[in-house]
């Protein structure tokens, strides 16, 4: 365990020395304090062994790979694994042809916490190496003109036709979203994501890459988390922009805290997390441990609330994930009827979009984002894609919601000088 001095220096030093292999991956906090975190950040570099597959009978053969071995593992699941858990499809076009789940032994692994550094994969040497790593400053030109999937018009028009879907009683919520994408982009995958992370620093921020295929993440959602023998997961729904005056900005926090509507919104999906943890827990030990938590970020304030249960000793792991997947918040409730009109009426592939990715520990904890407020990026074929959507309730808005996806997608269009 060593020292450092300099972390943010350490830290921008070893990614783009990880960056070098053709896979690696980081996960950084950027310093929330959070209560379940083992690390403030994390570096995994290298291939030992990989998994990768699509969707069929992907989470078994990655129970499988985890008791072959036992190890760090760090991976993620696309949200069209959906048609493995439930009887559903996906007949949207793929731009962006990410495998479905895919995990990698690192052949190195630093992890960082209270100003220590601690090599979990590798030897000290490595240290030495990022210390005299020559940052490549030069910038690869942006070039991206960035389209929407779907006009507003359009966009307005299919929130009608879902809520008429609540009217019916089909569901009660939606997570509805919309692509926004570039053809024949030109970007600089690590120098796009250091900028993001610097514009909307989030606590599940992270930056993936294998072989041609990028993501760039600066999420704030934890999808869910094991410690021992407890699963935690924190659903975000509502959402709020910042003011620059601080006054301003507290009111608009207060408003978020006793919004109805939004309360709404996330009480549903509490509702749905409480479910979906049923399925792998201890009977009688799903518990809200926080409703309606504001957490405020660069660009947005949020309302998260957090659930959790004792694992079922008799239920591995990884099939409470399965239980839990989709993550609640990206989908709707009832969530099979959200997940075929979310089919129907969206008009782009989700992918690795509301999926996750993180990684699991040698003893079985692990710990998962949600990919919302991120970038994915194919650089062999050139297409950059990044996804916004919100929560579709009979009381919303389609014009204010517009708005939202609007609030949500600006700190990525920032970035990419849209």
């Amino acid at each position: 365990m060593e020292t450092l001095q300099n972390i943010s220096d350490f830290k921008q030093k070893a990614l783009h020395w990880a960056n070098q292999f053709d896979v690696c991956c980081f996960l950084d906090s950027n310093q929330y304090k959070d209560a379940y975190s083992a690390y403030d950040f994390v570096i995994a570099a290298g291939v030992q062994s990989e998994l990768k597959c699509t969707s069929g009978t992907a989470f078994d053969q990655l129970k499988t790979f985890q008791s072959i071995n036992k190890q760090w593992l760090f991976g993620f699941f696309s949200y069209d694994l959906k048609n493995e858990t439930e009887n559903l499809q996906s007949n949207h076009a793929d731009q962006l042809n990410f495998p479905d789940l895919y995990f990698f032994i690192p052949e190195y692994l630093i992890a960082f916490k209270n100003g220590k550094t601690e090599i979990l994969i590798g030897d000290r040497t490595i240290l030495d190496e990022i210390s005299i790593f020559q940052l490549q400053t030069e910038n690869s030109p942006v070039i991206l003109n960035i389209h929407q999937k779907i006009s507003k018009a359009q966009y307005i028009s299919k929130i009608e036709s879902l809520k008429s879907h609540i009217i019916r009683g089909d569901i009660y919520e939606v997570n509805f979203c919309q692509e926004f994408f570039a053809e024949n982009a030109q970007i600089n995958p690590i120098g796009t994501f250091e900028a993001l992370n610097q514009l909307s620093p989030t606590p599940f921020a992270g930056y993936f890459k294998v072989y041609n295929q990028y993501i760039l993440s600066a999420t704030p959602e934890r999808f869910m988390c094991k410690r021992g023998n407890r699963l935690i997961s924190q659903p975000i729904k509502g959402t709020a922009k910042r003011s620059a005056n601080p006054d301003t900005d507290e009111q608009i926090k207060q408003a978020l805290r006793n919004d109805i509507k939004e309360q709404a919104e996330n009480v549903m999906i509490v509702d749905l997390v409480r479910h979906d943890l049923t399925k792998s827990a201890v009977k009688g030990t799903v518990k809200v441990d926080e409703l309606f938590g504001i957490y405020s970020f660069p660009q947005v304030h949020q309302m998260i609330s957090t659930i959790s249960c004792e694992l079922d000793p008799d239920i591995h792991f990884i099939d409470a994930i399965k239980n839990a997947f989709p993550m609640g918040s990206m989908t709707g409730a009832p969530k099979v009827k959200a997940m075929q009109l979310i089919e129907q009426y969206e008009e782009a592939k989700r992918g690795i979009y509301s999926g996750s990715f993180g990684c699991i520990s040698p003893d079985g904890d692990f710990d998962f984002n949600v990919v919302i407020r991120s970038i994915l990026f194919n650089a062999e074929s050139k297409y950059l894609s990044f996804q916004v959507g919100g929560a579709i309730t009979y009381q919303c808005d389609a014009e204010k919601e517009y708005e939202e996806c609007l609030l949500k997608a600006s700190a990525i269009l920032k970035v990419l000088g849209g």
